[in-house]
């Protein structure tokens, strides 16, 4: 199952610098947006085990970006994604890719799978 989901906020990255109270307020605003997604598109995790998320990062633009930066920004999809699923986040294995291609504004493909 596939799901595609915006590219996170700037301010999200670990290298912004802003206020954790505003900090939080794009966190809380991103979170709602993937979860609404993710709920609309009826994902779920009907079996035992782990559950591999393939995480396909596409820019926005052709910045250089820190590979690091662009997963931890996505933090708050992934607690998302867990929430729509109805999970504990633990389960999740995580394979990200930062992308070379540029898709205009941005977004992040995420592919769920049982397996490697």
């Amino acid at each position: 199952m596939k799901i595609t989901l915006p590219w996170p906020p700037k301010e999200l990255s670990p290298n912004a610098r802003i206020h954790w109270a505003k900090k939080a307020k794009f966190i809380k605003a991103y979170r709602q947006e993937c979860f609404v997604i993710a709920r609309n598109a009826g994902i779920k995790a009907d079996w035992e085990g782990p559950i591999h998320l393939w995480v396909t990062f596409y820019p926005p633009d052709r910045r250089r970006r820190d590979d690091d930066n662009v997963y931890s920004s996505f933090k708050a999809a992934r607690d998302a994604l867990a929430d729509a699923m109805g999970i504990d986040d633990n389960r999740f294995r995580y394979r990200p890719f930062l992308h070379d291609e540029v898709r205009p504004g941005g977004e992040v493909v995420v592919a769920i799978t049982n397996g490697p």
